[in-house]
């Protein structure tokens, strides 16, 4: 099979593709035929060495794929095999075949493409665990999201609205921002850290939000929390502003404001029922047509390595994924 690989930690354009072995399913999993799988950034880490779980080289990258299972492993039901599915893996989703555990393959909907499919995977599934697990949303509250034209976020405001959150979005640039309005967001900003406070305050009425999918960290999410309601729960998501400021005790202290993390991932790992249930929401929503998988640009396997740069280079309006020709 083709795969893209990992030899050396570097930028993007390290990566080769190569023919290598098939992989064969173990006991307990399915061998899944990729059709598509999609960029997300903590692939771009993992490529580069920084990220906190780095598998042993060679390998190819890759938390998620799209595809039809061709065969089963010991213990698995045979009659799985044909069935179009999503499997979320902490590696190995850039290639045409991927070996996965059974109990983390979820069955497509008739209505969703691969496409579709590979886009809704990590991020979905991070959104959806944000705002209703780790941030505790509840009808009628306001949140704030970040990042709001990347995958992450524009998930994120779909499964707000649909859960009845009221949701202001924090885009880059406006083009990212008339997507976020698009997807439903009440309200969008694209302010600076310096203005970010008395924006947040001036579009709740000085009430601040009360549930925020942070994605950006640094002087953002300094002022972020003080403009954040009282009780209101931050669910820290990543750094992509490229800072971590320490906060200041006392602004949680005076309003009790939680800040918690999440890395989704380590739901799959744990507690692989809960991802799959997870899941099974995110479809039901795309079913009901209250949660549309914003596909940017999709790229063939051999150009991986430039589908990861355009991600890098934050151009990206949406979800990038990647095709390897099968499955169709």
């Amino acid at each position: 099979m083709r795969a893209a690989l990992v030899k050396e930690f570097g930028p993007p354009s390290a990566m080769v593709v190569e023919e290598v072995q098939d992989p064969v399913p173990g006991p307990g999993e399915v061998l899944v035929e990729v059709a598509t799988v999609s960029i997300n950034f903590p692939d771009i880490l993992v490529v580069e060495g920084t990220y906190q779980h780095l598998p042993d080289r060679p390998f190819s990258p890759g938390k998620e794929a799209a595809g039809r299972i061709v065969a089963t492993g010991d213990g698995v039901d045979p009659d799985l095999v044909g069935r179009r599915v999503l499997t979320l893996v902490e590696h190995g989703g850039y290639a045409e075949f991927v070996a996965a555990p059974a109990d983390l393959v979820m069955e497509l909907p008739e209505t969703m493409t691969y496409e579709a499919a590979a886009a809704a995977g990590l991020v979905c599934a991070t959104a959806h665990l944000g705002l209703m697990r780790r941030g505790r949303l509840r009808a009628g509250e306001t949140v704030l999201v970040t990042g709001a034209g990347g995958g992450v976020g524009s998930a994120g405001i779909q499964i707000a609205k649909a859960n009845g959150a009221r949701v202001i979005a924090l885009a880059r640039d406006e083009a990212k921002g008339e997507l976020a309005r698009r997807l439903g967001a009440d309200a969008v900003l694209t302010s600076a850290p310096e203005t970010l406070r008395d924006d947040l305050l001036a579009a709740t009425a000085g009430r601040g939000v009360d549930v925020v999918l942070e994605m950006l960290g640094g002087d953002f999410l300094t002022q972020i929390v003080r403009a954040t309601a009282w009780e209101g729960r931050i669910v820290v998501v990543g750094f992509a502003s490229g800072g971590q400021n320490p906060l200041k005790p006392g602004h949680l202290l005076v309003k009790n404001i939680s800040v918690v993390g999440l890395q989704s991932s380590d739901y799959r790992d744990r507690v692989p029922e809960l991802m799959r249930s997870t899941m099974a929401e995110v479809f039901a929503l795309h079913e009901q047509g209250k949660l549309e998988t914003v596909v940017d640009t999709v790229f063939a396997l051999e150009n991986v390595a430039n589908a990861m740069q355009y991600v890098k280079d934050g151009k990206v309006t949406g979800k990038v994924v990647v095709s390897t020709g099968l499955g169709r």
